[in-house]
């Protein structure tokens, strides 16, 4: 009876194998009423069946509300630095238009990412000069959000020596901290349902969900000493320059959004970036540079704390993250090439 059982066993786990049984996923569905793909249910990926895994490097599944194309699909929650929407590393930016870009900014000033009717995204560059350099190295150190009448931001903070058990992220609404749970997935919501944040790892990542508005991947890291040896940063023994890597996904910009990310969603951008240069630099400093974190009173900034919500014929870019392993049937009517 113990033979017959084990090679049932083994027949099942065979099966699983070669695909022939399908794990049946979770029902998910939009519970924006401005989703096309509002209140229908879809069943998840078998290579994503649920939108919270057990583990927090696992693919999750998810439905684009503000695509024509209703269907659930597989996502990472961590920042993909060579994603669209990305800013990471001594700031590599990549564009709406998928175009990769550099801007330096000022070590501990403030610009502009993002800045639309009703929402502004700003952030703190940290970084350092050596002697001899004409310009500073610098990270983003935070990001300020205004949205509505509202504001959040997120900090790296500094460390001396790196350690993965240690949790160098800080959350603060409207003014007040913010304690999350050290965990995955720990979970804040907001009084009013409007932001909700969640730990993507027990320590270091988060997902900052704005709704309707836009879905912020932060990921805490430190300059490490290959980074400082290929580069010569110098970093001192004292400041690891611990900063986030940043991916966005926005639902529905406007035309009009300016910033030195948000500019690249616009549906008239020219990019200045010419074909072939290996590390294009923009400029814009003063254009872009804000007197604080959550202020919105750069040269461009657009954003209104009152802004018009008209949002049917608003521009939405949202493909940074799809999951291009399974090939052009996991995208919305784009193919991924490596």
């Amino acid at each position: 009876m113990k033979i017959i059982s084990r090679n049932c066993f083994f027949i099942v786990v065979l099966l699983f194998v070669l695909g022939i049984i399908h794990v049946q996923g979770a029902n998910v569905t939009c519970v924006s009423r401005r989703s096309p793909c509002f209140a229908k249910k879809l069943t998840c990926p078998a290579q994503c069946p649920t939108t919270t895994p057990v583990n927090p490097k696992a693919k999750v599944c998810y439905i684009n509300c503000n695509s024509p194309i209703c269907r659930a699909e597989c996502k990472h929650r961590k920042p993909n630095c060579n994603g669209v929407g990305a800013a990471c590393l001594d700031p590599r930016f990549i564009g709406g238009d998928g175009i990769v870009f550099y801007f330096h900014g000022k070590s501990n000033e403030h610009f502009s990412l993002v800045s639309d009717l009703y929402l502004q995204i700003n952030a703190r560059f940290i970084g350092l000069r050596p002697v001899g350099r004409s310009r500073d190295y610098t990270w983003i150190q935070a990001l300020g959000i205004l949205f509505d009448s509202r504001s959040f931001s997120v900090e790296a903070m500094r460390a001396s020596d790196w350690n993965d058990e240690n949790d160098h992220l800080k959350f603060f609404f409207n003014g007040q901290t913010v304690a999350i749970a050290e965990g995955y997935p720990s979970v804040w919501t907001s009084p009013d349902k409007g932001l909700k944040v969640e730990r993507t790892d027990s320590r270091n990542s988060a997902l900052i969900t704005l709704i309707d508005l836009a879905e912020i991947a932060v990921n805490v890291v430190p300059v490490t000493k290959e980074d400082d040896r290929i580069h010569n940063y110098q970093i001192p023994a004292d400041n690891c320059f611990a900063h986030l890597e940043v991916q966005f996904r926005f639902f529905g910009l406007s035309p009009e959004v300016e910033g030195v990310l948000g500019r690249t969603y616009r549906p008239d951008f020219e990019n200045p970036v010419k074909p072939g240069v290996a590390m294009a630099v923009v400029g814009g400093d003063e254009k872009y540079r804000t007197t604080s974190l959550l202020s919105a009173d750069c040269k461009s900034c657009a954003f209104s704390p009152v802004g018009v919500l008209e949002r049917e014929n608003l521009l939405t870019r949202q493909y940074g993250t799809l999951d291009c392993t399974s090939g052009a049937a996991s995208g919305n009517g784009i193919v991924c090439r490596k």
